[in-house]
């Protein structure tokens, strides 16, 4: 009989403490370095106060962000303007994102998605 009420009372706890376990998934954060680091390709660095800085690839860029669940948007982009022949300089056209696991979903203003950039390690 004690092992029965042990046993109930194991149980009971393991069931209290589940229900009190947040079942809303929490989104990644997106505080860390995306893109590549390679010349010419694009990346971001989004810092955990709301600051960040990177390249177009060719350019450099500074702003800042605010996030929002998976959604980020990005406040005015300010950068360099150097011509590069051949880069492609999407990313200074950039007004929010997407957030993914492992991977930003870039989008313009008009919220048409202009590129993906992915965590770097």
């Amino acid at each position: 009989m004690t092992r029965k009420l042990s046993a109930l009372a194991f149980l009971g706890a393991a069931l209290l403490l589940s229900s009190c376990a947040s079942s809303t998934p929490v989104p990644p954060d997106p505080v860390g370095s995306w893109g590549s680091d390679g010349t010419g390709q694009p990346s971001l660095v989004l810092e955990a106060d709301g600051k960040l800085h990177g390249t177009d690839g060719c350019n450099r860029l500074l702003g800042s962000y605010e996030a929002s669940g998976t959604d980020i948007t990005f406040g005015p982009l300010g950068g360099t303007r150097m011509f590069c022949e051949g880069v492609d300089t999407w990313l200074s056209h950039a007004a929010g994102a997407t957030l993914g696991a492992d991977t930003l979903e870039i989008m313009d203003a008009q919220g048409q998605r202009i590129g993906t950039l992915e965590r770097m390690p």
